[in-house]
């Protein structure tokens, strides 16, 4: 990827890459220290390849692109039927450009800039909640709005229907549905799931999810919060960490704005309220007096970047979060609310070895 092609980029700037990688080790350690199991895509894909049935679907995914035309459709499945798992894997994630099809002819081929790809690269495949995402036992691939990123959930069914590890498993969702997309997605509690209505998720969309996840025993009550209101341009997940079983990460700005509809299921189908307030909702379909605020100490309407994002946290635990190193305030302020941050690379190398310290988990989703 090079600046010509950030505007296939959910995030503002190029990477850099290095510490990216520094970055996701750090993660992925972090994680573990919690036993959590990692699970590499690349890895789950590459071995899902071993089988025809997948190369198929994968390939067929690969070339359906109609832009390719007749000839260099033929020449680009041609050359991926040649490629063993690994190679194939990689090609379906980064790309393939011109100069790396060898046997690349005709009027199509020819007036291919050399700066253009014969197969797209997928870099937003890093944000994997996007595409796919589980709720209980139950495996749901996203119905992406942006055409660009459907192929990303491909790939995520190509990978839950045919590795044997997730043989067996009950599909909540599918790509073939109305558009959902995972990070609109924040489970709440235990039963409660709220969805971000916006130019990502339909209201089809939550209606299809709520209706599934119903009939399915997963919730009592799903949350339709629309995406539209103020300072609340993102993914639901971004603007709203549940980092305890009665607090969340937001800005108040957003917090004490946010509003959301109650759905609930009855005999004749389901049941939807009338606006109120977000925290006041969440709060009464969680079974709690109120839902704590922690402020995030950055203004969400301020044009901040991917990484300045301050309530786009990842929860551990109970009152144990993973945040980007650069968010100082929030940081300092999650620490003085009792919530143990895991910042970066760095913030590990600066601390003196100690005993690890003892958390008991609660039932945080």
């Amino acid at each position: 990827m090079t600046p010509r092609h950030r505007e296939r980029l959910l995030f503002g700037t190029l990477p850099w890459v290095s510490r990216a990688r520094q970055e996701h080790d750090f993660l992925c350690q972090a994680m573990r220290d919690q036993g959590v199991e990692i699970l590499y895509l690349t890895e789950l894909l590459q071995d899902t390849l071993e089988y025809q049935a997948a190369r198929a679907a994968a390939i067929s995914m690969a070339v359906a692109d109609a832009s390719l035309g007749d000839d260099l459709r033929g020449q680009l499945r041609a050359h991926l039927d040649d490629l063993g798992p690994e190679a194939l894997t990689q090609v379906l994630i980064a790309g393939l450009t011109p100069e790396e099809l060898k046997a690349g002819h005709g009027v199509v081929f020819e007036l291919l800039d050399r700066h253009d790809f014969v197969l797209d690269p997928l870099p937003n495949l890093v944000f994997t909640k996007d595409s796919s995402f589980w709720i209980g036992d139950q495996v749901a691939v996203a119905s992406l709005a942006a055409e660009r990123r459907r192929r990303e959930a491909g790939l995520a069914s190509v990978v839950y229907q045919h590795h044997p590890r997730f043989a067996g498993s009950k599909w909540l969702y599918q790509p073939a549905l109305e558009h959902l997309d995972g990070g609109d997605v924040l489970l709440l509690a235990p039963g409660v799931i709220a969805v971000g209505v916006g130019e990502r998720t339909t209201p089809a969309g939550t209606e299809r999810l709520a209706s599934h996840v119903f009939n399915a025993g997963l919730a009592h009550t799903v949350l339709a919060v629309p995406m539209s209101q103020q300072g609340t341009g993102g993914h639901l997940d971004s603007v709203c960490t549940v980092i305890d079983i009665d607090a969340v990460i937001m800005h108040p700005a957003v917090a004490y704005t946010l509003t959301a509809h109650t759905i609930t299921p009855r005999p004749d189908g389901m049941r939807m309220s009338r606006s109120q307030p977000f925290l006041e909702a969440a709060a009464q379909a969680m079974g709690i007096e109120r839902l704590r605020v922690i402020d995030t100490g950055t203004d969400p309407a301020a044009g901040r970047d991917q990484w300045d994002d301050a309530s786009n946290v990842l929860a551990l635990g109970a009152r144990i979060a993973v945040c980007h190193e650069r968010n100082s305030q929030t940081n300092a302020r999650l620490e003085d609310a009792g919530v143990q941050v895991h910042q970066g690379a760095e913030q590990r190398a600066r601390q003196r070895p100690r005993r690890p310290a003892q958390h008991v988990l609660r039932g945080v989703p």
